[in-house]
């Protein structure tokens, strides 16, 4: 035997050694890269389930989970069974090699090469395939549960007289189903004809006959097949119709059927339907004829059918028939719009009623006694007087407050309201420990009255609780918050590691552990390493302040959390806190939308419900809206406690289909209405986003005639906000006030409209707020009736052309100072319109503003003083105050010290005239233009006069404010 370890035999062996080593350890290394991927697979899908286990919704995840993997499971099959079915029928009724023609004899190569793997590729096209049509299918779950859980509406449509949930529930999957049957009649028909062309059923370049019988009877099949699904997508276009966009000149978006539609595309619909059913009939008939020629002839039919019946006959009756007589011909299906509108919106019962506007004749004194009834006029605004919070309640650098404040209701008063919640970028010393085990949550709520300010501080709010731990009116509760708008990175708490509670005085610093319900447990090495590979954090699997008790922290925002939990609701873009039981409960409003209510115009919750407040705070905008939708409603209310992160859903509107149907789907998530606590039920409030909604809606449809809605000649528009620059819509304002069929103050969400392109009030708009109130979600619409009332811009521009606003604003500049614009409230008062503005001032040196004046208008009356009071006496001329009267550019209390001031000002009293007439006119170009250079004229006397008086050692000048878009 010869000696292994040399000689040509040797070498063999000890190269062979390597090679069987090397293959160990790529296989080794191959099943641990499997494993890895499976554990990193499995971490995301156990640590799901972990959090929804610890929220007590673990039945969301379930129930989504299944209905998904069936949907995969069932349809991935459906479509991998037809391809894989009409390959196998393919090949099978190939014809035999001697039949063959030399061009299947040259592809003889082809299938001698596939022929030992012709099962692994079919098997291969056919998992594609179908993982691809299972994907597909698995994304309609929301889809598939309205389906399978839809209750009726109760409401039928005006055209089809089909419930409404065949829109809103049915039509949905009835078009999946259709779509995902085109695509396996599609994707079959390839793979058949591929199949058919490699085994010589088809030929291409050989003379004779294209096709065998069989491959003829089999094509034919599936083309018939497909044909029929054309025909069943004729028919439901005939109820697409119903809930279908357009643009219509009239009104821009239009939803529903018009004149063309119901007398040409639905007649249209219905003959191409019974061509398309004959021309299936004629692709089945070839199973006995094995000739195309009847096919293809119905469908060329079927096609020209559809060019010209679909195509050109209902243009021709747009142009002949509708054009020259459009408003008469649209009205009866413009009335069915503004009916399905009005009622999927929630605002068919809103009539606008007749309100002057101009201010009734009165005694002086009693208006004024009637202004201090009127409303509870908020001088704290909230979008303002946050830095404010910040400065004086902050306490410590690793707490934040919200850019824009909150504002509920305590003792029966309006109250801004912030919580004082962690700001991780204050932290000194930054590390894991620090961020995740040491700083875990914010600490107590501060509040103060929307109505007073503190007078020793000089314009600083007037606080009901505040400190550290706060103290006040709120009474007992507990006050750690761990979930919070601005609590976005995870904690792990409980265990080993104390966390820092708060700081005192003195550096006196006290710890805490958590103890609340919420959180998912890791203690475990299972848990942590899944949260390890899932957080892509390592330290949580090894790392020794983990231990016996410890949790996990995450998905911290009520928003998120209420998201994750109902899937199938919108939230609103501004949950607020309260004080409820002793708990700091975040009170979120959700809604339940659709995009099937036939003839109800649609619109795009992103873009109807942005304001300026969304832009100061994008935490508050509803960020994934964009949907389309033309039903809504604010079916459910939520809340999450701010200290172990417990949701609660509970029913709002218990009449809204929508939601009985995803109650179905989720039974047991949603508590019914009367589970909600009564301490809970008094900060409840109507939510902004709805109210947004409506008010756009309402903008237009308002109008309920017919021949009034096309002409469009009461059309309105919500009024940018006067105190910013960028043209964004006023906010709607919460504000206690009295409408004038109320005879006390009554919570309420308030806003206004003007005419469309006009700066004048046109509406004002209230809704009652108050979720205990009889009366709540009543809207309540004034329609101005004189032309010439001001609105929020104008009244902006009018107080900004009073003599003593213009010295106060030249006197902060000559401070130094910036001046800050508050909320310009408007409130109904004796048949007029009373407005109100807090004015701030902001030193250079300071980080916050403070209210300095308020100023008030009502009719051609103003007033601007330290105070409400003092300012509403000046406007009605009572208690011994002279009332300060707008002034117009050229009038002054004293001559003008210079030539250039003289020749400036009389270009301003020019320019103001002019930008009146202008108005008068309705000629909004040129009053832009007269507004442009009365701005210029009064910026050229400014500066004049701020040099007299540099010159005569006084100083001063004017300005127009900044910060919060402030306009002068």
């Amino acid at each position: 035997m010869p000696d292994r370890g040399s000689g040509p035999t040797g070498s063999r062996i000890r190269v062979g050694r390597p090679s069987r080593r090397a293959r160990t350890l790529l296989l080794t290394l191959g099943v641990l890269a499997v494993l890895a991927m499976a554990f990193v697979m499995f971490s995301g899908f156990w640590t799901e389930l972990l959090w929804y286990r610890s929220v007590k919704y673990a039945s969301v995840f379930t129930t989504t989970l299944w209905t998904k993997i069936g949907l995969f499971c069932v349809f991935g099959l459906l479509m991998a069974v037809a391809v894989a079915l009409n390959v196998w029928l393919a090949h099978r009724l190939r014809p035999p090699l001697s039949a063959m023609s030399m061009e299947q004899q040259n592809l003889d190569r082809y299938r001698m090469g596939i022929a030992p793997y012709k099962k692994w590729i079919l098997l291969a096209i056919t998992a594609l395939v179908g993982l691809i049509a299972g994907a597909s299918a698995a994304s309609q779950w929301r889809t598939w549960l309205m389906w399978v859980n839809g209750v009726p509406f109760g409401q039928k449509d005006p055209q089809f007289h089909m419930d409404v949930s065949f829109y809103a529930f049915e039509l949905p999957w009835y078009r999946f189903l259709l779509g995902f049957g085109f695509a396996a009649a599609v994707i079959s028909l390839i793979a058949a004809a591929l199949t058919h062309y490699l085994y010589g059923g088809l030929r291409i370049t050989s003379p004779g006959a294209r096709a065998t019988g069989a491959a003829t009877s089999h094509l034919s099949v599936l083309v018939g097949i497909f044909v029929a699904l054309k025909a069943v997508a004729y028919w439901l276009d005939r109820y697409g119709l119903a809930v279908k966009t357009s643009d219509f000149k009239a009104t821009g978006n239009w939803t529903g059927l018009r004149y063309v539609d119901a007398n040409a595309y639905l007649p249209a619909k219905t003959i191409l339907f019974c061509i398309a059913v004959i021309c299936a009939l004629l692709f089945f008939a070839t199973l006995w004829r094995r000739t195309w020629q009847l096919p293809v002839i119905g469908l060329g039919l079927m096609v020209l059918s559809a060019i010209l019946i679909g195509g050109l006959y209902p243009a021709i009756v747009q142009k002949f028939q509708v054009q020259p007589n459009e408003q008469a011909k649209e009205a009866p299906y413009i009335e069915k719009n503004i009916q399905a509108t009005r009622k999927a919106y929630g605002i068919d019962g809103v009539t606008p009623v007749d309100y002057s506007g101009k201010g009734a004749v009165s005694n002086a004194s009693k208006q004024r006694a009637a202004a201090d009834s009127a409303a509870s006029y908020r001088l704290n605004d909230p979008n303002i007087v946050s830095p404010t919070f910040q400065q004086l309640e902050q306490e410590r650098t690793y707490y934040q407050f919200p850019k824009t404040l909150d504002v509920d209701r305590y003792n029966g008063q309006d109250t801004v309201i912030g919580l004082r919640e962690l700001n991780l970028s204050g932290v000194d010393k930054r590390n894991w420990i620090n961020d995740h085990f040491t700083y875990t949550h914010g600490y107590g709520i501060v509040a103060a009255k929307g109505t007073e300010t503190d007078a020793s501080s000089k314009g600083a709010p007037r606080f009901t609780e505040s400190g550290l731990p706060a103290g006040g009116d709120l009474g007992s509760y507990q006050q750690r918050v761990y979930y919070g708008e601005k609590t976005n990175q995870y904690s792990i708490v409980g265990g080993p590691q104390k966390e820092l509670d708060y700081e005192q005085d003195g550096g006196n610093q006290k710890t805490t552990s958590f103890r609340g319900k919420g959180g998912v447990d890791i203690s475990s090495p299972l848990n942590r390493a899944a949260y390890a590979v899932a957080f892509n954090e390592p330290q949580i699997f090894y790392s020794g302040a983990i231990g016996k008790g410890s949790k996990i922290l995450y998905n911290r925002t009520p928003k998120e959390r209420v998201e994750a939990v109902a899937p199938w609701l919108t939230i609103d873009g501004d949950a607020y806190p309260s004080v409820v039981d002793g708990r700091i409960q975040w009170v979120v409003d959700a809604y339940t939308t659709s995009n099937g209510y036939p003839y109800a115009s649609r619109t795009t919750l992103g873009d109807t419900t942005a304001d300026s407040l969304n832009e100061a705070d994008n935490q508050r905008a509803v960020v994934a809206q964009q949907n389309q939708v033309n039903y809504i409603r604010n079916s459910v209310k939520a809340t999450v406690d701010a200290y172990d992160g417990t949701v609660k859903l509970y029913t709002w509107d218990d009449k809204d289909p929508v939601l009985k149907t995803w109650k179905k789907a989720f039974p047991g998530t949603v508590l019914p209405k009367k589970d909600i606590p009564p301490d809970l039920m008094e900060h409840l409030r109507y939510p902004q986003d709805m109210f947004k909604v409506q008010r756009e809606l309402l903008s237009l449809y308002h109008v309920t005639t017919p021949d009034q809605f096309y002409n469009a000649s009461d059309a309105w528009q919500v009024p940018n906000d006067p105190t910013k620059r960028d043209n964004s819509p006023v906010p709607p304002y919460y504000l206690s006030l009295a409408m004038p069929d109320q005879s006390g103050r009554q919570f309420s969400l308030t806003s206004t409209f003007t005419p469309s392109g006009r700066p004048n009030l046109r509406a004002f708009m209230a809704v009652d707020a108050d979720a205990t109130s009889k009366d709540y979600g009543k809207i309540r619409l004034l329609r101005v009736t004189e032309d010439k009332v001001d609105g929020p811009e104008q009244v902006q521009n009018k107080l900004n052309s009073v003599t003593p606003v213009a010295d106060f604003i030249r006197d902060m500049k000559g401070a130094d100072s910036t001046v800050l614009y508050g909320n310009l409230l408007t409130v109904p008062l004796d048949d007029g319109f009373l407005y109100v503005e807090p004015i701030y001032a902001q030193g250079r040196n300071s980080e916050y503003p403070l209210l300095r004046k308020v100023a008030v208008s009502y009719g051609n009356k103003t007033g601007f003083a330290d105070t409400l009071a003092d300012s509403l006496n000046q406007a009605f001329g009572v208690a011994g105050s002279q009332p300060a009267q707008p002034q117009k550019p050229g009038g002054q209390q004293a001559p003008p010290a210079s030539p250039t001031v003289k020749q400036a000002l009389s270009d301003a009293q020019k320019a103001f005239d002019d930008g009146q007439k202008a108005l008068e006119n309705r000629d909004l170009a040129a009053y832009a233009k007269a507004q442009d250079r009365l701005k210029d004229a009064l910026k050229r006397a400014a500066d004049a006069q701020d040099a007299a008086d540099s010159k005569n050692g006084k100083g001063g000048g004017t300005s127009t404010g900044k910060g919060s878009g402030g306009q002068g």
